[in-house]
């Protein structure tokens, strides 16, 4: 099963449980090796504070996620396109009766736990208000509390970990406050020095566009890639005639933030009809414009997303901005967004604990377009608790796609490298900045797959749009193996000719995981990108404008879907892999992804870790799409 609670199972031991219960043989449910980074341990908690114990229940049938999506996304299925409704989803994973009267009988007979203490969530979780003492009892545990550096903030946990009585473990997830202290990673966002949980590819250089690079049509594509220039090399003229029908929405997460001076100066020189067109502003969690923003690292993120997809797709089509507001060492954004569009996801015990805002009360899209990375995918054993959010979230992700969404996301600008510190692992498995040598790092979300990961191209100096692309070259553009999930049956046929024929000699398990979840999917023009930041034309680019593209043309292809009365495409990937859409991409051959001392990967016929399946042509990807119910 994709997502797993990656528990740390000891030997099993006996402790003692509140009294008047007898000794009940238990096993250790989950631990950490170390404090977590940013916080020090600096005392035991008072035994007679209070403390909210909150149990999360496996949800029945995760298990059977993969099943139920392939149901709805095979194009050789019967049921394709028809996707669930929000209930179905909710009842079917749904933690059982049986877990919930497992783990509540055993607080009542065996943890002696008076029943008025007890509170069974409508999703199932199970809260227990009782006191340190008694929570230790429970869980055989010592509680701290611990001090974060940064902003003095106290939490109470156990580092060492809890544990559970054998029958009960198997129905439990995880218990707060235990291990989890929220998702303070080693991150930084590009351009600057600070913590943080989340970073924008950021990886192309960028400089001012001269004449050449402004060039009307699809000419000089090379030194300036224009909306005329990705029009010609995904051959993408299509006219929306469902916009009223369809949405869109791309992500934006903290200080980054759209000006609509830039928006109507981009749109003033590439297409006048748009000017004054605004995307709709979705505030999650605090998410708000600030239009005396004037440093370019908050700007040039959120500027090309919205006029690359507004630029292709039109002034009928009306894009969605989900503007997420937090911005601190506290809260992923990712599960901002995810319970901003599903309430169910918000009452999950160790979600809801960080102060999530919104809960279910944000509009959907068909397509979700976003250009981050916020962890890496690795297994920390110092912090086996974002490992198992960072499952939680590609879980959530699936189940979303299960009712009609497509999630895409960039690849990253620091090939097999993670993030701005191209971050690498060492042989004894911690993270070493710089690109030294080690085992690639993949990210996240770009890993799950439930996500359409895309890579960049861009076109060789001197070349024209009809030419083949090759990989960017003034950047690595992201690519590899996951850590987490492993390999969809639907991706090995394609994967494994490229682990036999193009793999580079000395490439073993102790550099990547051949057996994980492959990406990217698809790749899409990167560098050199005409955007106007701060009222100057600039070239930029990265992976975070091949996503926002790629979403476009997946926007246009529901249009049509729902044009002649048919479903969203929700979850492509098992589709983009399938026989019918082999000849649907323009192949990229030429190009790596280095980092972590190496290479990386070579791009190579057919797919491979640096450019996915190739480049999209839009009129054959939409023929497809169209034959399928």
């Amino acid at each position: 099963m994709l997502f797993s609670s990656f528990l740390s199972l000891a030997s099993a031991v006996v402790v003692a449980v509140a009294t008047p219960a007898p000794l009940s043989l238990h096993v250790r449910h989950e631990s950490r090796r170390a404090v977590p980074h940013g916080w020090s341990l600096d005392r035991r908690a008072d035994p007679d504070a209070f403390v909210p114990l909150k149990f999360r229940l496996r949800q029945s049938n995760l298990e059977n996620l993969d099943a139920y999506l392939l149901d709805i996304a095979d194009p050789q299925s019967p049921n394709y396109g028809k996707h669930w409704t929000p209930e179905q989803v909710a009842q079917t994973f749904r933690p059982s009766p049986d877990s919930v009267d497992t783990v509540h009988s055993w607080l009542v007979n065996s943890g002696g736990v008076d029943l008025q203490k007890i509170r069974i969530g409508s999703d199932g979780s199970i809260r227990v208000d009782v006191t340190v003492s008694e929570a230790e009892s429970i869980l055989g545990a010592e509680y701290y509390v611990y001090r974060n550096a940064d902003d003095d903030k106290e939490r109470i946990g156990c580092h060492d970990g809890y544990s559970l009585p054998e029958h009960v473990s198997k129905h439990v997830d995880l218990v707060w406050p235990t291990v989890h202290f929220g998702n303070h990673k080693h991150i930084r966002r590009a351009g600057d020095g600070s913590k943080g949980v989340w970073h924008r590819p950021g990886g192309a250089p960028k400089a001012i566009a001269d004449d050449d690079a402004m060039s009307p049509g699809p000419t000089n594509c090379d030194k300036g890639v224009t909306l005329d220039c990705l029009r010609a090399l995904y051959n993408f003229n299509y006219t929306l005639v469902a916009a009223d029908k369809n949405t869109m929405a791309v992500v934006e997460f903290g200080s980054n933030v759209l000006l609509q001076s830039d928006l109507d100066g981009f749109f003033k020189h590439f297409d006048p009809q748009q000017v004054g067109h605004k995307p709709t502003l979705v505030s999650i969690a605090g998410g708000h414009l600030n239009a005396s923003e004037t440093d370019p690292e908050n700007l040039g993120e959120s500027t090309m997303d919205f006029q690359l997809v507004m630029g292709l797709l039109g002034r009928t089509q009306d894009v969605l901005l989900y503007q997420v507001g937090k911005d601190n060492n506290d809260q992923d954004p990712v599960d901002e967004l995810l319970a901003a569009l599903d309430g169910s996801y918000c009452s999950d015990p160790a979600i809801k604990q960080l102060g999530l805002v919104d809960c279910g009360n944000k509009p959907r899209a068909n397509v979700v377009s976003i250009s981050y990375s916020t962890s890496p995918d690795i297994n920390d054993p110092t912090d086996p608790a974002t490992t198992q959010l960072v499952q939680r979230q590609c879980a959530e992700i699936g189940k979303l796609s299960l009712q009609g969404i497509t999630f895409v996301a960039s690849s990253g600008d620091t090939g097999v490298s993670f993030g701005p510190t191209q971050a690498c692992l060492a042989k004894n498995g911690t993270a070493v900045e710089g690109n030294a040598p080690g085992t690639f790092v993949p990210q996240f979300p770009a890993s799950c797959p439930y996500v359409t990961a895309v890579g960049a191209t861009e076109v060789t100096a001197g070349n024209s749009v009809s030419d083949p692309e090759v990989a960017t070259t003034a950047f690595p553009s992201g690519g590899g193996f996951s850590n987490f999930f492993p390999q969809p049956a639907f991706q090995a046929r394609r994967v494994n000719r490229y682990l036999k024929n193009s793999l580079p000699a000395g490439y073993d398990s102790s550099i990547f995981n051949a057996s994980g979840r492959a990406y990217p999917d698809v790749s899409a023009n990167g560098f050199p990108t005409v955007v106007a930041i701060d009222g100057e034309f600039t070239t930029s680019g990265g992976t975070s404008a091949s996503a926002p593209i790629f979403a476009s043309l997946v926007a246009a292809i529901n249009d049509a879907r729902i044009a002649a009365g048919k479903s969203p495409v929700g979850w492509i990937n098992p589709a983009l892999y399938s026989h019918l859409f082999a000849t649907a991409f323009n192949d990229v051959k030429n190009g790596t992804n280095p980092g972590c001392g190496t290479q990386g990967f070579p791009a190579a016929r057919g797919w491979d870790p640096v450019t996915g399946l190739g480049t999209p042509n839009f009129n054959s990807l939409l023929a497809r799409f169209m034959s399928l119910p």
